[in-house]
């Protein structure tokens, strides 16, 4: 493992300035960091709070998770570098994720939040998630992230999705085994109530708010709403057929899209099951995204070529009552990735 020299660190990160600072958690603050070779990372410190706790625990579990797994869709250790000041306190040196996460772009705080996601966009992120997801629990042993959330989802400077934060990831092995329950409400699986009860499907009911999460736009636990949890509100609808009501109500929709995303939101009804043994593996999970951005990438090319063909003239659009007023525009984001390259517009 790389082990960079602290003076260093203290420059790239301004002397750990307040104005570097790009995220706060009750486990570490992170700063973003320039190296002196130009390369951009991020540092993750212990918090003053933990400090003074002397409880460096979770970011050592952090160093030494991350230091026995990578994945394209992960973000990654780069190094460690060592605090003199702090008895020799480890911090964390990562990959920087340059444009924020899928939580504050799905629910408002970053700028790119001005136009919805398009359809196409979302479920390739919801691909990459699951791949990051399968490589932890792939991983010999596997490793159970156990804080999977759309505010752990991070976007790289191509926009591809990065699963981020292992604080509380343990490896499922005797010692993991007897780490208490841990997760954020409304993403944490109601069943895993001890630590006998940890498991991959743990993860994978997390993963499956996401998924709702990404369809509807709707935060995972909302007070604002009469039923609070997005899974008591989603499953309902989603075992009615009823995938307009569940979708964000801002992007408009094709009928190809709305049998697309039928199939997502049949993933996430399956991924949230109360029953464990009914919940699928992320393996099943990636090969069903998988079909899902394919059919979207094949009704892309289908409809470039009739657009082609017809002289750029636009298809005639599904028949019924719109399930929008008017249609919204929506923010084109670049995926730059070699297996996932799609259109990313709406329809």
């Amino acid at each position: 493992m790389k082990e960079f020299d602290y003076s260093d660190i203290e420059v790239a990160t301004g002397g750990f300035a307040l104005e570097n600072l790009i995220g706060k958690g009750s486990h570490g603050c992170v700063y973003r960091g320039v190296l002196g070779g130009g390369k951009r990372v991020a540092v993750k410190a212990p918090s003053q709070g933990l400090r003074l706790l002397g409880d460096g625990e979770k970011l050592e579990n952090e160093i030494d998770v991350l230091a026995s797994v990578r994945g394209r869709y992960l973000v990654n250790l780069l190094g460690i570098s060592r605090s003199p000041a702090h008895g020799g306190q480890r911090l964390l040196v990562i990959e920087h994720m340059p444009n924020g996460s899928l939580h504050d772009l799905l629910h408002g705080a970053s700028p790119a939040a001005a136009a919805p996601p398009a359809w196409p966009w979302r479920a390739v992120v919801a691909l990459q998630v699951a791949r990051a997801v399968r490589t932890l629990h792939e991983a010999a042993p596997p490793v159970i992230h156990r804080d999977i959330k759309s505010a752990n989802i991070m976007f790289d400077e191509r926009w591809n999705a990065r699963l981020a934060d292992f604080s509380l990831a343990v490896r499922e092995t005797h010692e993991g085994a007897h780490s208490p329950p841990a997760g954020t409400i409304g993403y944490l699986d109601p069943g895993y109530t001890a630590p006998g009860k940890l498991s991959p499907k743990n993860d994978v009911f997390s993963f499956g708010v996401v998924l709702l999460e990404l369809v509807s736009c709707r935060m995972a636990m909302d007070a604002a709403c009469i039923t609070t949890s997005i899974v008591a509100w989603a499953l309902p609808l989603i075992r009615d057929g009823r995938v307009l009501e569940v979708s964000d109500q801002r992007v408009a929709l094709t009928c190809s899209m709305e049998r697309a995303l039928g199939r997502v939101l049949d993933v996430a009804a399956r991924c949230v099951s109360s029953d464990e043994k009914g919940r699928p593996s992320m393996g099943e999970v990636v090969a069903e995204l998988q079909a899902v951005v394919e059919q979207m990438r094949s009704r892309r090319r289908r409809l470039l070529k009739a657009l082609f063909w017809a002289g750029g003239s636009m298809l005639r659009p599904c028949t019924g009552t719109p399930r929008t007023k008017r249609r919204i525009v929506c923010r084109d984001h670049l995926v730059h990735d070699e297996n996932d390259k799609c259109g990313h517009r709406s329809g």
